[in-house]
């Protein structure tokens, strides 16, 4: 498939908006009930899976080639969306190489069969590596990672390369696909799925840590669409659940300290009041 990269699809927010309205709700399909699902989901759907939290998740520093693990509780995210995508199965799974994902992977239970890709790796950030975007916007008040890139790193033509042989790949493969990946490479590949500039249309596509997300094809294989974003229902859940004794400890020491500021200020303002 020719890509045409100065293509001006997503040039104003009214066109993508027009976009988004085809995208349709993503349920799991039902034991014996294939002939009375639509034509449309009867066609091929990629699942994307972000990786869970690793410490620059946290910090908001910029992970892109860094190889970092995830923390405790991204293993726990990766689990629960295991959770999620649990009876589930796909033509053909890929991973990211870096840890964060591939690790994701393989806590969500698709480790086993999973193919690495390389094009898959989070967008390099070059010089702009490990810092956050405050820090970055210091140096430089009007950069914008979807219109300049990164220096010394990938630009948005070269990442959006990169999705676009993905793309090609997946669109190869007969039957869904499950993928895991980074942030933001992930934003990027959703706009070449859907025919937009790598920079004007990832810009729009936000993220959480561990989230599923769907792409497919509404009606025919010429309509590709959204089906599901940014679905992390599963992660909220988990975190809830999981919060560390330390952390129940603290919040209560806490209460206990500010009860007892509470009632002194109270009885330093009777006492002053009846004087």
């Amino acid at each position: 498939m020719t890509v045409d990269f100065g293509r001006n699809i997503a040039g104003s927010y009214s066109a993508f908006k027009h976009l988004l309205t085809h995208q349709t709700k993503f349920e799991r399909p039902i034991e014996g009930e294939n002939e009375r699902i639509s034509m449309s989901e009867n066609l091929p759907v990629v699942y994307i899976a972000r990786h869970g939290n690793t410490a620059w998740t946290h910090s908001g520093q910029h992970t892109g080639l860094t190889d970092l693990p995830l923390t405790p509780d991204g293993e726990r995210n990766a689990m629960r969306l295991g959770e999620r995508l649990k009876g589930m199965t796909f033509a053909k799974v890929f991973t990211s190489p870096l840890q964060r994902a591939s690790r994701t992977c393989e806590l969500a239970g698709f480790g086993a069969g999973a193919e690495t890709d390389p094009d898959l790796v989070e967008w390099d950030y070059g010089n702009y590596e490990g810092l956050t975007s405050a820090q970055i916007l210091q140096k430089c008040p009007n950069w914008d990672l979807f219109r300049d890139g990164a220096p010394e790193g990938e630009s948005p033509a070269e990442i959006g390369q990169r999705a676009d042989r993905v793309v090609e790949r997946i669109r190869h493969v007969a039957g869904d696909v499950l993928v895991f990946s980074s942030g933001h490479f992930i934003r990027v590949f959703t706009a070449r799925w859907l025919g937009l500039g790598p920079g004007a249309g990832g810009r729009y596509f936000l993220l959480s840590p561990a989230s599923l997300s769907a792409l497919s094809y509404e009606h025919n294989l010429s309509r590709p669409v959204i089906r599901l974003w940014n679905d992390d229902h599963h992660v909220g859940t988990v975190a809830r659940q999981n919060e560390s004794d330390d952390e129940l400890q603290l919040a209560q020491r806490r209460n206990i300290a500010r009860n007892a500021r509470f009632r002194n200020e109270h009885k330093n303002r009777s006492a002053t009041k009846f004087r």
